[in-house]
Order: structure tokens, then sequence, then C-alpha cells
């Protein structure tokens, strides 16, 4: 779905990820409290642009994620934070090497 002209990703209606315009970066939930710390830990990674300091979004720079099965943890963080508890109770990430 579409949003502020940009693709949304949404579960149960509550969107969990957006990509703006560039491309070259994603936007996720992170928790306020959490995020500082993140940002402090990867700045080269993670950011927050002045418009969004308030929410609880942080963005990804694609480039800098250091493989797939980071980027589908921070995926599913990020749905598990929008997902209503009975989704979340009957999801499990999918293991990407099993047969």
């Amino acid at each position: 779905m579409e949003a502020w002209a940009m693709p949304t990703f949404r579960v149960a209606g509550k969107m969990f990820l957006t990509m703006p315009d560039d491309q070259s970066s994603f936007a996720v939930r992170c928790p306020r409290l959490e995020r500082g710390e993140l940002i402090a830990a990867e700045p080269e990674k993670f950011w927050v642009p002045p418009h969004e300091a308030g929410s609880n979004w942080v963005r990804a720079r694609l480039a800098a994620l250091e493989d797939m099965a980071e980027l589908r943890d921070i995926v599913v963080d990020s749905w598990q934070q929008a997902a209503p508890p009975r989704l979340r109770e009957a999801f499990t990430v999918p293991d990407p090497y099993a047969e």
C-alpha cells in the first residue's frame, strides 16, 4: 500500500515498514528508548531524520546491512512490534537454511 507517495508495508492495518523516495534506506518501528542506543552503536547503519525525531521509527541504510539475515531480523522485529498478539503468537521465523 502507498502512503506519502512511498510504499508502505502493514500488518493488521498498522505500518511496520516504509521505503522512502531514494530507496537507499527503509524505515521500521523502533521504541524511542532503544533507538538512541541503536544509533550510537551503529551510526553508519541507523539514523532518524529530524522530522521523525518524535516518532517510534528508525531508518536503516540498505548498503550498510551485513547480509540478508540482518535485513530479515530488522523487518521481523518491526513486524512483531506492529502485529496484534494473536499473530505474533502464531508466527515463527523461518530458518533460511532448513531443507
